[in-house]
């Protein structure tokens, strides 16, 4: 399959093209961004706005494999979708996702993923589409070049993100209340968060906990 690098996202495409794939793609909204997949989740074109969710050119992208954009959180819980998608159990997916930008700032947001058929029904392609979160830069912890914890604080958050309370935690960790309660309030100024709810949040937010996984784990990027 032949395409050009950049996809321009002007109108709503349907119908069949020369190459026999058969398809409805709605315009996608300012922000969004919209690239095309082979079979093996390799980026083949995209729009403006897909490049620039990534910080990245189409020389760049293209060519690479989905999965290489996003951070270690999250390519378990797509590999299952797109297998279904492959293997034709389904058409159609959405998830949330945290992207790696190439300036080593990660986003969130929303993949959607549908499946292309070519003229003898079988997978020809793949077109996702990928939202972000609107989030105020900054309040953004992701911002930041890259807000790193000693291995007790990424303890202390793993323990926050399961629903532990302090009392768990400082047993479990050996420490008293009042030294969880110091880290507790430590990241919550380094991460702007008014409360735990919203640490977890934020946390997850910059891709510092693992996504599909439980207990969630801090990835080992952002531990010191």
């Amino acid at each position: 399959m032949t395409l050009s690098h950049t996809i321009p996202v002007t109108s709503s495409t349907s119908g069949q093209s020369d190459n026999g794939i058969r398809t409805r793609v709605s315009t996608a909204e300012h922000g969004t961004g919209m690239a095309t997949l082979d079979s093996d989740l390799r980026v083949q074109a995209g729009n403006d706005d897909f490049f620039r969710c990534f910080a990245g050119s189409s020389a760049e992208l293209c060519g690479r494999n989905l999965f290489e954009l996003l951070r270690p959180s999250s390519p378990a819980v797509l590999r299952e979708h797109f297998l279904r998608l492959h293997d034709g159990r389904r058409t159609r997916f959405s998830e949330r996702v945290v992207g790696h930008r190439s300036s080593g700032h990660p986003f969130s947001g929303v993949l959607t993923a549908t499946a292309v058929q070519g003229s003898s029904d079988g997978l020809s392609a793949i077109v996702v589409l990928v939202k972000p979160d609107n989030h105020t830069p900054e309040d953004e912890p992701g911002t930041q070049r890259r807000l790193l914890l000693s291995p007790l604080e990424a303890r202390i958050l793993e323990g926050v993100a399961t629903g532990a309370s302090t009392i768990q935690m400082a047993s479990n960790l050996y420490l008293s209340r009042q030294g969880v309660e110091y880290h507790v309030g430590s990241m919550l100024r380094k991460m702007k968060a008014r409360n735990r709810a919203a640490l977890i949040s934020r946390a997850y937010a910059a891709g510092m906990l693992t996504v599909g996984t439980w207990p969630a784990r801090v990835v080992s990027d952002f531990v010191k």
